[in-house]
């Protein structure tokens, strides 16, 4: 980053509906504080589909970069100038980066920063693993494990509609996966590495199979927290990753490209992370 744009105003935001629930602007600003960049500032901002083209255009050369959540990971695909190819991998774009010519580059930061969270566990590599959802989550789940796991895969799906998408998308990552009905899903928990990617309550009926020697799971929930399957892995002496793992994570590689700074301060943003989901 260069001193002048380091000392000017400077903006970002996260975008999404619903919005009001989001961390980021805490994380955010928590690294902006750590950095020294005083004049920069982080939002929020209702956007749906339909009104992200027109957001887009009223944004002026201030503007250094936007976070996307649901339902716009998607839809601001067409709106870029480009994309990389880890955005490309699962058709989806969380990042955007404002270059200072102009032009929206739209990235990807759920793959790395879940690899990244991994890794900060000491997960590098792991023989085979299993994925409980199907969702747009389980999709980084696959780009991710294509990078850890060097055997197979299961998919524990609800739908053959599921189970058609999460074949789509291993095909296009060439990661092999195998499908399993969601009734078979406690035999997962025996899995090395176990990424649960569902919504809140789904895997409670799960936490009493959870195995006498659990591998790791990776739960990408944060709110509540911990999840019955989380808190009876952590029981049974497993290593647990959270959503808020994730979530810094990915938002450290958004700072990084947003402000050109590196490292972005990961202890400051999980500080403020924990802090909020508290209640402090």
């Amino acid at each position: 980053m260069t001193t002048r744009a380091a000392s000017e105003a400077r903006r970002a935001a996260v975008l999404g509906s619903p919005i009001d629930h989001s961390l980021s602007p805490l994380l955010h600003r928590a690294a902006y504080a750590e950095l020294g960049l005083t004049h920069w500032s982080y939002d929020r901002f209702e956007v749906d589909e339909a009104h992200l083209p027109g957001f887009l255009k009223g944004l002026d050369g201030t503007w250094a970069g936007l976070s996307l959540t649901m339902p716009l990971k998607r839809a601001v695909i067409p709106l870029l100038d480009r994309i990389s190819d880890t955005a490309a991998s699962v058709e989806a774009v969380n990042t955007v980066v404002l270059t200072e010519d102009g032009h929206r580059i739209g990235d990807n930061t759920d793959i790395p920063g879940m690899i990244a969270a991994l890794r900060e566990r000491g997960v590098e590599r792991v023989e085979a693993a299993a994925v409980l959802g199907a969702g747009a989550t389980a999709s980084s789940a696959l780009a991710a494990l294509s990078r850890v796991c060097t055997g197979p895969v299961t998919a524990y799906v609800r739908s053959e509609t599921r189970a058609a998408e999460m074949r789509g998308w291993a095909e296009r990552l060439g990661t092999p996966v195998r499908i399993a009905e969601w009734a078979d899903a406690a035999e997962a928990l025996t899995a090395p590495l176990v990424i649960a990617t569902t919504p809140a309550g789904t895997t409670d009926a799960l936490a009493s199979f959870v195995p006498d020697r659990p591998g790791t799971l990776f739960d990408v929930l944060y709110e509540p927290w911990p999840t019955a399957l989380a808190a009876a892995w952590a029981r049974r002496g497993g290593a647990v990753l959270g959503g808020l793992d994730l979530l810094v994570h990915q938002a450290v590689l958004q700072v990084e490209q947003m402000t050109g700074l590196t490292p972005a301060p990961l202890a400051a943003m999980r500080a403020a992370g924990e802090s909020a989901l508290a209640g402090a």
